[in-house]
């Protein structure tokens, strides 16, 4: 289980910089001083840390933190270590992942919440501010749990530990199902990138440019969002490119909704062994 769970782990990062997301860096579009190399060498070096064995999800997280320091220099993945944590101590338990990630997530300890902490202000992520309480930067006196459940109206992550994983569920797995297939995944890729985008307010532009800039880029992603229901092949689209283009000019960068995408394609590829067949091929 533990090689599964890496596998699953470095093929959901791997997609992610394999098709194009806007705003977002792709193989196709490096942007905002990042390569997608770079998410990928931060892949292959976290995914020890997210399969360590006996390790609680704040250690996982803040070795993996390190571990990426070590390669890449800047934060690529803490959104994704954030989320890939509970989700891979999750797997371990059983093939219910829906409850067991529920499990993980309400099971959380005050160490938890120091070692993520830790971890947060070793990655420094782009808008990290100061908060009256559970500031990272302060020792921790609640578990991780209760920390996140105190973000969660402002950070679609956090909210995911408040609410058990459920949005991972109900959209961003919905949205793979109805389109996702291992055979030709940029298409499903996109699809769920944009349903997470267009549903909400992106956490990491609202912390960069501010609410007005993330929700203009929100009901641009809505109409791509609407094409992407339909069935179209939105790279055959030049115009898809340059809205890509057009963000990183801007230096607007979906990072939460591509964080909740890489969760997304991980615990797709946790429930449907075609996902490794397919990673087979390519390799």
């Amino acid at each position: 289980m533990r090689e599964r769970i890496a596998a699953a782990f470095e093929l959901a990062c791997t997609l992610d910089v394999a098709v194009r997301k806007p705003g977002n860096v792709s193989l196709v579009s490096p942007g905002h001083g990042m390569r997608a190399q770079q998410f990928v060498d931060s892949a292959h070096a976290a995914r020890d840390a997210i399969t360590l064995d006996g390790a609680s999800v704040g250690e996982r997280i803040e070795v993996g933190v390190w571990a990426t320091q070590a390669v890449a220099g800047c934060n690529t993945n803490l959104g994704i270590l954030l989320l890939a944590a509970p989700i891979a101590m999750a797997a371990e338990v059983g093939r219910d992942l829906r409850t067991a990630l529920a499990a993980v997530f309400a099971a959380l300890t005050l160490d938890d919440a120091e070692r993520t902490f830790r971890a947060i202000t070793v990655a420094n992520p782009g808008g990290l501010g100061h908060s009256s309480e559970a500031d990272v930067r302060a020792p921790a006196t609640m578990t991780l749990r209760q920390a996140m459940q105190l973000a969660a109206h402002r950070d679609r992550i956090a909210r995911q530990y408040a609410e058990g994983g459920a949005e991972l569920f109900d959209l961003g797995l919905a949205a793979w199902d109805r389109h996702g297939r291992w055979d030709d995944p940029a298409p499903g890729v996109q699809a769920v990138y944009l349903a997470w985008l267009s549903s909400e307010a992106d956490s990491h532009i609202v912390r960069r440019q501010g609410a007005p800039a993330a929700q203009a880029v929100t009901a641009e992603a809505a109409v791509w969002a609407r094409r992407a229901e339909a069935g179209e092949h939105l790279d055959a689209d030049p115009a898809f490119a340059a809205w890509d283009q057009s963000l990183k000019r801007q230096g607007l960068n979906p990072g939460t909704s591509a964080d909740l995408t890489v969760a997304t394609l991980m615990l797709a590829a946790l429930l449907d062994d075609r996902a490794f067949a397919g990673m087979e091929r390519d390799n």
